[in-house]
């Protein structure tokens, strides 16, 4: 029996050569290689393989190496190629992209992705599996910031706040010790990655020290708080010290100097940039 090639990538996903269109642009990707077995393919549903005795082998346990969950037949878009494979799964990291499947009956099985009777399935078929957004310029106002980026493929929330708090509308930063541990609490919960930034406006190095100590993963500086040359400097040493990065919003600095002296602040020290239109910014 032979089916189209339409057919196949209506039911598997598509395979080398084929192209697929992003969305409305008019980006398109080709498939480079292809992991699964034509004939072969895992599949979950009714009358599909991954069935006891067929796909999914009848004596693997977890011991032997079964998977947790399997993602069957994604297109997978990352920087190394653009590939169709299914994705194995233990202990809540990936452990293998290849074939997955029963190796007692299947071709091509990779050592490493036996489905067992334990394995979980999500279907990957019409679907792209690509890396997560890392958005690094987060207010921490609310929690249902978390859903909107979480549907926005976004995994990765890097900013600060202490939630709806003025200070958190204006600036990126979660000020002080126990701010940051209360935060770190509060999100313990939720299935994304969080970093926070403590307050990096000090002129004097202890308070930003005990900020990173209490798990602050770099500091944000913002003109708000009074991004002075002195602070500008002192907050850059701490963090060459905790080997943590520094993010500057310098618009409208000139109470303090311009964007010479901003510059000359940094002192040719890396820093991320964020609202450079100002005075202070150039």
């Amino acid at each position: 029996m032979r089916i189209t090639r339409e057919t196949y990538a209506d039911i598997y996903g598509p395979t080398v050569g084929d192209k697929v269109r992003l969305a409305d642009t008019e980006l398109f990707i080709e498939v480079e290689k292809d992991y699964t077995v034509y004939g072969d393919e895992s599949k979950f549903g009714g009358g599909k393989t991954l069935r006891d005795g067929m796909g999914q082998s009848p004596n693997a346990t977890r011991s032997d190496g079964a998977l947790d969950l399997v993602i069957t037949n994604a297109l997978i878009l990352d920087h190394w190629g653009i590939v169709k494979a299914d994705i194995g799964i233990r202990d809540g990291r990936i452990i293998g992209i290849g074939k997955s499947g029963n190796p007692n009956l299947m071709d091509g099985v990779s050592a490493e992705m036996i489905v067992g009777a334990g394995t979980e399935v999500i279907a990957g078929e019409g679907m792209i599996v690509t890396a997560g957004g890392i958005d690094a310029h987060i207010h921490f106002i609310c929690p249902q910031q978390i859903n909107e980026a979480l549907a926005s493929g976004i995994t990765t929330m890097i900013g600060g706040g202490t939630g709806p708090a003025t200070g958190t509308n204006a600036t990126t930063c979660t000020p002080g010790v126990w701010n940051i541990s209360r935060m770190l609490e509060t999100v313990e919960g939720f299935p994304i990655n969080f970093g926070f930034l403590g307050k990096g406006n000090s002129s004097f190095p202890d308070p930003l020290r005990e900020q990173v100590e209490a798990g602050a993963i770099g500091l944000k500086l913002h003109e708000d708080w009074g991004t002075t040359p002195a602070a500008i400097d002192n907050c850059l040493s701490v963090a060459e010290e905790y080997d943590v990065q520094v993010a500057i919003h310098t618009d409208t600095l000139n109470e303090s100097g311009f964007v010479e002296d901003s510059i000359a602040a940094f002192k040719g020290r890396t820093i991320h940039t964020y609202h450079t239109e100002g005075a202070g910014g150039g």
